[in-house]
Formats: structure tokens, C-alpha cells, sequence
């Protein structure tokens, strides 16, 4: 069990990182045994005894060795530390140090050390310059910025304590955020943007689409952004654009209810509450052509569809996110249309503040699934992994990884389809260390003319598929992380490797969790945890046998 010394004001944020970092922990007491303490923040002049202690602070404490010679703030906020296996950015107060032969973390530009451990009879300590808390802290409040979006920070932050533990060599187990039997989660979710072109007569959306199916597509030809054959079917789309409207052709937008057939999985969608409502920002109102032309009312034949495929329908939200009444609202319009009253959310254009979470909770809201990048593509909250911000008590956050528009936007990365694939593997290799969740956003009409995104979509589909993951919907994977929360440590006495983990209600045809014993030399066995039976952990094993492997 892992002992924890840091101000009573982090309290929350503690037991936050410990539902990312499932293992037994417990603020220190006097009356057990730890191999493992963390002091972070904060050092009392009586320490406790421990085989690792490991100190987080950005300031100098008394225990510093004047010889090792240190600096204080030396680090510009997002600059980049590593160690041989990782590499990821800082965003608060740090102090490096000179002279450290073997670091095991340093300054990306400088060199200097981040991080270094010594010797105090049998115990190992190491000094880490930065407060870990502060780093969650800013991450799940903040976020990082768009240029580092590629690395999940916070979940660097755990690998670099879990190697800290595993170079003890010591047993000690986890349940990480994998589901048994995949290597992570994919939630497939689509945002109801513009589910028909026939309802928007010509107004901003249908001249947009009527300039980017024919001059945009033959400059993303001549760019050598789309295929030929690709800028063809979007000439003739536009060609078709009379008689969509006169209702003598399909309207070819209106086809996003056979996605689930494609996608051969549950996914979700989020749709618009209110037609022709553009919102408001924190100060003034949003720019009209936020509005849609359809509310959910509009669509409601598909959603009953997309409901009997075991598709979710959760609220695109329009003021959501700043407005207690009408997140109120909106909610219960989609609670209306679908008879759930579990309602997801994520707001249109991706509006958020800091009360936003807060104010969802309050509204009734299950989860959000906002935090993400409209720019860019990658991991804003530092992680893949469902948590749950520190203002509110139930409301979960599914960070938003990957998102269509990102990706091809001329205005935002502009990729082709290999440099997306290349980008996005990045974001996978990641989550194949870490676990999480890649939550995906392809919006309803990117399949269609004039965007033609299916094939990428679709490929990354299958890549997901032979790499492992898991894929449904964004409740799903809310609810199986939800029930991860639930997994408790009972400690059965003041040996500090002895305690029992219980999982007590099932995730309900969700794939099951793991309890992770690490051996100590790099391998690990996984055992099912099962719903209303106890696993026993002693400082010698688990109490029932798996065959272990090398962790990769």
C-alpha cells in the first residue's frame, strides 16, 4: 500500500489520481507500514519509514544537498522533461539540479536533472522537482495548450511513479484502465451538426457546401488533398443540389441512421436540441451561423431508429454549458425524445468554462464528453481515461481525443489521409501503454459530399479493431469506468503488502476488469475481478494463480 503525506487541501485531487491510478493507497498513519510514501508538497520534519520515499515539490526543501546544486523556476511553462522511455511537458513551478550523474528525469533542452534518487541506509529516496498535484491540477482544470496536445502528460505522470515502484522489486498490484481481454477502450461518437441539406434553402451551410463542393474540391485536387474521382461525386453532389430540394433526389446528408450498419458497432450521437438557436459565449451572443436548421424534434424517426440499433442519443449542447435553465431544457427535450433519462452531453463547438461542469451536474447531466481540441487532435486533459472534475461529486468527463474536423480543416491541421493515419497512431501507441479511451467525434455529414472522410474513417476503424480495442458507445465506456471507481482496498493488516480488492456490482455486459500484480522484474500477471468476490493480495501474491507476462 502506498502512503501519502501532502496538505489537506488536496485531499480531492489525492483521491482523484488514485481513481486514474487504481492501486491501495491511504493518507499516512502512525499506526501502519508503507513501502511506498509520497510526500508531495509538503515535508514534516518526522518522516515515515518507508522502502521508497519519493518527494514532489517545486521548491527547495531543507533536505536538498546544497552540493547537488540546484534552480528554482528554471523551467518556461510547457517545457518538455524526459527519462529513456518518456517524455512529456511541465506547467508549474520546478527546480532542476546540476550535478546528478544518473538522472531519471531532465530537461529536454538543458539537461539538467528533474529528477535523481539516493541512498539513506535501506531506503531509496528520490527527489522529484515539481508537485505532482500541481501538474494533475492544471491539466484537468487547464488543459495543455494545442502544441502539446500529442503527449498524455498525466499519464506519464503515473508510468514514471510505477517505474519508481517497479525498480524496488517489489510485488504490488493495480486494475488498470484496460478492459479484460482489449488493450483499450474506442468510444465512436458523431456530432448531429447538419443531419439534411434539404432544410437549409440557401442559407450560410448550403452556399458553404455549394463553394467547397466545386472551387474547394478542385483546389484540394489541384493540392493533391482529394482524389479525382472524390471531386467528381462532389460536382455531381452539387449538381444534384436543386433537386434535394424540390424533394426529386435523395438528400444525400440524410443518411447518417445507416451508420451503425457500417460501423458494424453501437455508437453515439449527439444532437441539437433547438433549431435555429445560436447560443451565447461568456459575453455576447455567439455567432449566428452556430445556429442549425433542425432541432431534435426534426429527426425524431431516426433517433427512434437509431435507438432500436442500440445506438445512444445524448444532447449536443447550445448554452449548456454556461446556463442552469437551459441545460435544464435541453436535457429534457432529449429525454423526451428518447425516454432515457441518462443523458450524455457535449456541447456544440465545443463550449466550455471552468463552472461548465458544475453546471451540467446540477442540470442532471450523466456525463460530458466536451474536453477535447477543436485545432488539433490529442489528449487535452493529459489522459484517455474518464475522470471526474474537481468541482462537481457524480458528473463524469470522457476526454474528446480525435476529431474529423481537426484533422482535414484546411484551417486547422490540414492533413492528408497518411499524415492523419501517421497522427493518429500516435494517439494509439499510446493508449496501448496507458489505456483510456480514444474517443472519437466524426460528424454526421463527413461521409458524405462535399467532406468524403468515410474511407479514413472506416480504415481507422479496422486499425482499431486489430489493434485491440474495445469500441461502443460513450455511455458504455462512462459506465465501465464508473464501475472501476467502484473497485475498493481493504487493507487486512498493518503488513504493508497484504489487502483485499472487491468489485461489487457487475458492468452489466461490459468487458470485465483486471487485477494487475506486478512482479517486480518487469513481468505481470492479470486476474479477472469479478463482482462480490474478493481478491486476496498478501506480500507474497495473489491468493489464486495466472500465468504472467513481460510488460510491454
Amino acid at each position: 500500500m502506498i502512503g501519502v503525506v501532502t496538505p489537506q487541501s488536496n485531499a480531492a485531487l489525492t483521491a482523484e489520481f488514485f481513481e486514474l491510478f487504481k492501486t491501495p493507497w491511504e493518507f499516512c498513519r502512525r499506526d501502519r507500514n508503507y513501502q511506498v510514501v509520497l510526500y508531495i508538497g509538503t515535508l514534516p520534519a518526522s518522516r515515515f519509514p518507508a522502502s521508497l520515499t519519493v518527494i514532489y515539490s517545486g521548491d527547495l526543501w531543507p533536505m536538498d544537498d546544497p552540493e547537488v546544486g540546484w534552480a528554482l523556476d528554471a523551467l518556461q511553462q510547457g517545457r518538455d522533461i524526459s527519462s529513456d522511455s518518456l517524455e512529456f511537458a511541465l506547467y508549474g513551478k520546478c527546480c532542476t539540479f546540476e550535478k546528478v550523474a544518473v538522472p531519471l528525469l531532465c530537461e529536454s533542452e538543458s539537461g539538467r536533472a528533474v529528477a535523481f534518487e539516493k541512498r539513506a541506509g535501506a531506503e531509496r529516496v528520490v527527489r522529484v522537482g515539481y508537485d505532482l498535484l500541481d501538474e494533475c491540477r492544471f491539466l484537468v482544470e487547464e488543459g495543455q495548450p494545442a502544441a502539446k496536445a500529442g503527449v498524455a502528460a498525466l499519464d506519464c505522470h503515473i508510468e514514471f511513479l510505477r517505474q519508481l515502484i517497479n525498480a524496488q522489486g517489489f510485488e504490488w498490484a493495480e486494475v488498470p484502465p484496460v478492459p479484460s481481454g482489449y488493450r483499450f477502450f474506442a468510444a465512436l461518437t458523431h456530432d448531429v451538426d447538419h443531419p439534411s441539406l434539404r432544410l437549409h434553402g440557401l442559407d450560410h451551410t448550403a452556399l458553404g457546401f455549394l463553394y467547397r463542393a466545386t472551387a474547394g474540391s478542385l483546389w484540394d485536387a489541384i493540392r493533391r488533398r482529394l482524389p479525382v474521382r472524390l471531386m467528381l461525386r462532389n460536382w455531381l453532389a452539387a449538381l444534384k443540389f436543386p433537386f434535394v430540394h424540390l424533394g426529386l433526389t435523395a438528400d444525400f446528408w440524410r443518411t447518417f441512421v445507416t451508420y451503425p450498419d457500417r460501423e458494424r458497432c453501437r455508437s453515439t450521437y449527439f444532437v441539437l436540441p433547438f433549431r435555429r438557436v445560436a447560443g451565447r459565449t461568456e459575453s455576447q451572443a455567439a455567432p449566428a451561423y452556430r445556429a442549425s436548421a433542425y432541432g431534435a424534434s426534426d429527426i425524431a424517426g431516426e433517433i427512434r431508429a437509431l435507438q432500436s440499433k442500440g445506438c445512444e442519443i445524448a444532447l449536443h449542447g447550445i448554452d449548456a454549458w454556461i446556463d442552469l435553465q437551459s441545460a435544464r431544457s435541453e436535457l429534457s427535450e432529449i429525454r423526451r425524445l428518447t425516454g432515457t433519462q441518462e443523458i450524455g452531453v457535449r456541447m456544440h463547438w465545443l463550449y466550455f468554462g471552468h463552472q461548465s461542469h458544475a453546471t451540467l451536474e446540477r442540470a442532471g447531466a450523466d456525463y460530458d464528453s466536451t474536453v477535447g481540441f477543436n485545432t488539433t487532435v490529442g489528449f487535452r486533459a493529459g489522459t484517455g481515461q474518464v475522470f471526474k472534475p474537481l468541482q462537481v461529486e457524480r458528473l463524469l468527463e470522457l476526454p474528446l481525443i480525435v476529431m474529423d474536423t481537426a484533422l482535414f480543416y484546411a484551417s486547422h491541421l490540414d492533413l492528408t489521409p497518411p499524415e492523419a493515419q501517421q497522427r493518429v497512431g500516435g494517439l494509439l501507441r499510446q493508449l496501448e501503454v496507458h489505456g483510456g479511451s480514444l474517443t472519437i467525434n466524426w460528424h454526421d455529414r463527413s461521409l458524405s459530399p462535399e467532406r468524403q472522410w468515410g474511407r479514413f474513417y472506416f480504415d481507422l476503424l479496422d486499425e482499431l479493431r486489430n489493434r485491440g480495442a474495445w469500441m461502443g458507445t460513450a455511455t458504455q465506456v462512462v459506465s465501465w469506468f464508473r464501475h472501476r471507481r467502484k473497485v475498493t482496498f481493504a487493507a487486512g493488516a498493518p503488513d504493508p503488502g497484504s489487502f483485499r480488492a472487491c468489485l461489487p456490482g457487475p458492468p452489466d455486459g461490459l468487458p470485465g476488469f483486471m487485477l494487475r500484480l506486478h512482479r517486480g522484474d518487469g513481468s505481470f500477471q492479470d486476474l479477472p475481478l469479478e463482482a462480490g468476490t474478493p481478491v486476496a493480495v498478501t506480500a507474497i501474491g495473489l491468493s489464486t494463480s495466472a500465468p504472467s507476462r513481460k510488460d510491454d
